[in-house]
């Protein structure tokens, strides 16, 4: 329960009493799903019980946003402008990690959220699809956390410090109740695909242009990943 708490305190901004030592989470960061079941699940309550989709999906995209803080939001900021970044690989990693959102940061913000919100607005049941997406762009996370090399000391590289290679197969198993949702076969394989793809394309971009894995790149994993597979689900539909 340590460990829990610890991890909702850190992935969200639910009041949970007295904070716990992050240490708790470090030792199992192979939990992150469970966040993405929390936050997926109180957001598929309240849009299960709105009848226009258009609001509906506007309110998913609040909520998955708000209920964690924006932590994640802010990586991909990050994330977007180093990638827009001209120079060598120093001048992208001060972009990476400068406070100050540029050109880059605003415009993959706009497209991953529009990515997102079209893709809720299409769902045949948009509290099943932002329950699945958020899941699985935890995922994400715990197999970033295990397999990202760190370039710098900083939160990620903590986490990763207590990592083992089985983590991710433990978050894959808590990712496996999501076939009891009332979606097709097809759309549960493609979320099954994305949250290892997505991942995996962001660990090949960050070795290349930063020559590892920060905090920043493993937050804007969570907002492509959740936005690609809710957009993808409901293609497949």
């Amino acid at each position: 329960m340590k460990a829990l708490i610890a991890l909702l305190q850190f992935a969200t901004i639910l009041p949970l009493g007295k904070p716990r030592d992050l240490e708790h989470f470090a030792h199992h960061s192979y939990l992150y799903p469970l966040a993405g079941y929390v936050i997926g699940g109180l957001v598929a309550i309240v849009v299960f019980w709105i009848p226009s989709r258009t609001i509906a999906a506007g309110i998913a995209v609040a909520g998955v946003l708000f209920l964690s803080g924006c932590n994640h939001f802010d990586g991909l900021l990050d994330f977007g402008d180093a990638i827009m970044a001209q120079g060598d690989r120093e001048k992208r990693i001060r972009a990476l990690t400068d406070h100050q959102v540029g050109a880059g940061g605003v415009a993959i913000g706009i497209a991953t959220t529009l990515l997102l919100f079209a893709g809720l607005q299409a769902s045949a049941s948009i509290a099943a699809a932002v329950l699945i997406g958020e899941v699985c762009a935890k995922f994400s996370m715990a197999l970033l956390t295990t397999i990202g090399t760190p370039f710098q000391d900083g939160t990620h590289s903590y986490f990763h410090s207590f990592s083992h290679p089985y983590f991710p197969l433990i978050a894959f198993v808590l990712c496996i109740p999501l076939i009891l949702l009332r979606v097709s076969v097809g759309q549960l394989a493609t979320a099954g695909i994305l949250m290892v793809l997505c991942p995996m394309v962001l660990l090949l971009i960050s070795k290349r242009l930063f020559g590892g894995v920060n905090g920043d790149v493993v937050g804007a994993s969570n907002e492509i990943t959740r936005a690609f597979i809710i957009l993808c689900m409901a293609i497949v539909a």
